[in-house]
């Protein structure tokens, strides 16, 4: 038997025919084994437990997405915060003080002001 990545996750497939097997493994009335981790208690047991996780993890997904979704509006309401006070800055000290270029805006006189380009004559 080639050995196991128990790092992967299983596709949906396997697991539906797993539970297939385990299904049709019911209808078997004579099956019995001396294999402790193939008994049917104990296959049972698995199943329970691997639906449990799944479900365990569905639950913990759907948190998680929301956690994700409050710190992403969390971030952007703190953006939205700064794009006013920096608006609210510029209106108070104007754009050219000191007090707008401390809060990260660039001072108007330190623009550079565009220049004109000459035009370059095209010779035939």
């Amino acid at each position: 038997m080639a050995i196991q990545n128990t790092r992967r996750r299983l596709s949906p497939q396997i697991i539906s025919q797993d539970v297939k097997s385990l299904r049709g493994l019911q209808t078997v009335t004579t099956y019995d084994t001396t294999r402790a981790d193939a008994s049917i208690a104990n296959l049972q047991n698995a199943y329970q437990a691997m639906l449990a996780q799944q479900q365990a993890e569905t639950e913990r997904f759907a948190v998680y997405r929301a956690a994700l979704d409050a710190a992403r509006l969390a971030e952007w309401e703190f953006h939205n915060a700064i794009l006013a006070m920096k608006e609210a800055v510029k209106g108070q000290y104007g754009s050219d003080s000191d007090q707008a270029q401390a809060v990260g805006l660039k001072k108007k006189s330190a623009r550079k002001r565009p220049s004109r380009q000459k035009s370059v004559e095209v010779r035939s």
